[in-house]
């Protein structure tokens, strides 16, 4: 596929005025696949990583009177006062875990979030742990910094679990963390506790951070509860947890995500906020109050429509040939593997070209998968429905031997 001028200026260009560094950013294959859907006609989209449901009612109404309220001016740069008191009552209340506002920072999305814990740790001669496949900003963000990174590899028929002794083998002297997303993007596989305690556990013997990306920590399937790293950890010294509302209350362009860790590492990551994106947005944090505040009636009937969804996936992926799926347990997300050897980003550029149907290849997520697809069901039960009647004789006619 051929790309734009403005995405060779940006990821390509050696001209000397851009940081080096910038050339270890990949061009994202999410934004190619969608810019190539733009152009052509019925695209079905499983491929957008964001809720369908429109946001619930007291979400809006709550931006509209603040907006009314003249609430449009900067907060503290650590986040409006209200919004850090409920955030840390909830969080005290969930996890049976004390928090003060001095642990949490209010951030614009949790992508500034993972920006911040990421690039204020990372640096030369600094060794990271990854699983692989994982959300496409963490490796880049650790090596823009000079940080090595190793990856530890998942698989689709053990259900993209991690496996902690893997992760515990592959600490070496120079480890300065560990870096978790349960559930995951993109597979939607979500850690056992047993799982975290053992990384933990050796990580804080050993001195070396985790840093865990829990933005879909409601959307959790068939009663399961969540083990979150704040729940397994026996203090926040070397912990830091990354969260938002985008996925749990559908305001993901709203932009108000926050990060928790102890009182030492909020204060410092305050200053390093100020100088990136200095407060997030004020209407929508008293957004955030009003969501926190709402109930969990949003929350059931999202899980209960996602659940539909996800069931049914699983089984068209499993009518479908030379796709390997499993049951994700959390997220939106399903991420099946094509034969060993088969090229999915090739195969995605076909799906879309031939078929209409949009999903992202496995490569834009690892060195390991690139015969993957991720495949999302954020999107209706009909169009899902209507993708696989497009996917499901696309893939009966391909020979992958």
């Amino acid at each position: 596929m051929a790309l734009g001028s403005s995405d060779i200026d940006l990821y390509e260009s050696e001209d000397p005025i851009w940081n080096p560094a910038l050339l270890t950013i990949p061009i994202p294959g999410i934004r190619k696949m969608v810019n190539l859907a733009s152009s052509l006609d019925d695209v079905i989209h499983l491929s957008i990583g964001q809720p369908d449901l429109p946001a619930p009612d007291v979400v809006v109404e709550a931006s509209i009177e603040a907006l009314r309220a003249g609430q449009t001016g900067y907060t503290m740069d650590a986040g409006m006062p209200e919004l850090l008191e409920s955030l840390a009552e909830y969080y005290s209340e969930r996890y049976q875990r004390p928090l003060t506002p001095d642990n949490i920072m209010v951030t614009t999305g949790a992508t500034e979030a993972i920006y911040l814990a990421l690039t204020a740790v990372a640096a030369p001669g600094r060794h990271f742990i990854v699983p692989d496949p994982a959300f496409m900003l963490y490796a880049p963000l650790i090596r823009m910094n000079g940080g090595e990174v190793t990856e530890i590899t998942t698989r689709a028929e053990n259900n993209h679990q991690l496996d902690p002794q893997e992760v515990i083998d592959a600490i070496e002297p120079h480890t300065h963390a560990i870096v978790l997303n349960s559930p995951s993007n993109p597979t939607g596989t979500l850690y056992p506790r047993e799982t975290l305690e053992a990384i933990l556990e050796e990580a804080a013997y050993r001195g070396i951070h985790v840093i865990s990306d829990e933005v879909y920590d409601h959307l959790i399937y068939d009663g399961r509860e969540y083990p979150s790293v704040l729940s397994c950890c026996s203090d926040l010294d070397h912990v830091m947890v990354v969260s938002s509302f985008s996925k749990t209350y559908s305001m993901a362009g709203m932009r108000i995500g926050w990060l928790i860790g102890s009182q030492a590492a909020i204060k410092k990551l305050r200053r390093y906020h100020m100088f990136t994106t200095t407060v997030a947005n004020t209407p929508f944090q008293w957004a955030g109050v009003a969501a926190l505040r709402s109930g969990g009636a949003f929350i059931e009937q999202m899980l209960s429509e996602y659940t539909r969804r996800r069931d049914r996936l699983v089984e068209l992926v499993e009518q479908t040939p030379h796709l390997t799926g499993y049951k994700p347990e959390g997220a939106f997300y399903l991420f099946p593997s094509l034969p060993e050897g088969v090229n999915g980003t090739n195969v995605a550029l076909r799906l879309l070209k031939e078929t209409g149907v949009c999903t992202i290849p496995g490569e834009t997520f690892g060195n390991s998968c690139s015969n993957a697809l991720r495949l999302s069901y954020s999107t209706s039960l009909e169009r899902i429905e209507q993708a696989f009647e497009r996917i499901i004789p696309w893939m009966e006619k391909q020979d992958f031997d």
